[in-house]
Order: C-alpha cells, then sequence, then structure tokens
C-alpha cells in the first residue's frame, strides 16, 4: 500500500513537471519573434559634418513625409530613407528632446500617420565646458 501511494506521488511529480514544462516551451514558440522595428534613427557622417538617418515606411511612394511638422524629400517608395542635418534636427526640436516625430499622411484617406522615433542618446544634449573640476581627496 504504502509502495503504491509512493509511486502515484511520484507519477503524478512526473506528469505535473511534464506538462508545466510543455505549457512553457509552447508560450515560449507560440508568440513571434520580436521583429525590428520598421522605423528608426542613427547617427552617421555626411558631408555637412553629422546627420540623423531616419528609415520608416509609409503606405505609398507618393504619400508626404513631415518631420516635427516640417515637409521633407525621402529616397524610396513604401520604405523610405532620409538623411537629415543634426543642425536641423536642432533647429525643429526642443532643447533636450529624446525623439521626433515623423508624419506620413494617407494619401488615398487623408489620415495622417505620426510615429515617434527615438534620437540617439544625448544627441540633442547641452554640452558644458569646464574650466577645471575639483575632486577633494578622502
Amino acid at each position: 500500500m504504502i509502495f503504491a501511494e509512493v509511486a502515484w506521488r511520484r507519477l503524478s511529480r512526473w506528469l505535473f513537471g511534464f506538462a508545466f514544462c510543455g505549457a512553457v516551451s509552447a508560450s515560449a514558440l507560440g508568440q513571434p519573434a520580436q521583429a525590428q522595428s520598421r522605423h528608426q534613427a542613427r547617427l552617421v557622417r555626411c558631408d555637412g559634418g553629422d546627420c540623423l538617418l531616419l528609415s520608416g515606411t509609409r503606405s505609398g511612394p507618393d504619400a508626404p513625409v513631415r518631420v516635427n511638422g516640417h515637409p521633407v524629400g525621402v529616397v524610396g517608395g513604401r520604405g523610405w530613407k532620409l538623411l537629415l542635418p543634426v543642425r536641423d534636427v536642432r533647429a525643429w526640436s526642443l532643447p533636450g528632446a529624446r525623439s521626433i516625430v515623423v508624419t506620413t499622411k494617407d494619401p488615398g484617406t487623408e489620415v495622417d500617420r505620426k510615429n515617434q522615433f527615438d534620437l540617439p542618446i544625448g544627441m540633442l544634449g547641452n554640452i558644458t565646458e569646464l574650466a577645471y573640476l575639483v575632486i577633494p581627496q578622502r
């Protein structure tokens, strides 16, 4: 009788463990992989100094694109790219901004689609010149 009870407990623990592992693996496999964002911003070198390379998607190749409300010309069809000088991004953004808004207009429905692009860290931050720095000794 005791042997049967011990065997039953072992079997139930094994079945529970097997079911738990199966549920965890099924939930991990059932979720789609995180795809890379369809829009991104990165800092690159260009002829005039530093530029912000923006890339994204729009509803059609004739859909206009605006950056922080300013119309810009982009290269590409539905998947587009834009090389924007950092001085323009600074002029069109608030000081210390961490993102910009890129708006595309669907030509068929005239609906604006706004996407927020995260800027590289510290891109629009202020640089403080230090005359000297005092570090006290302990």
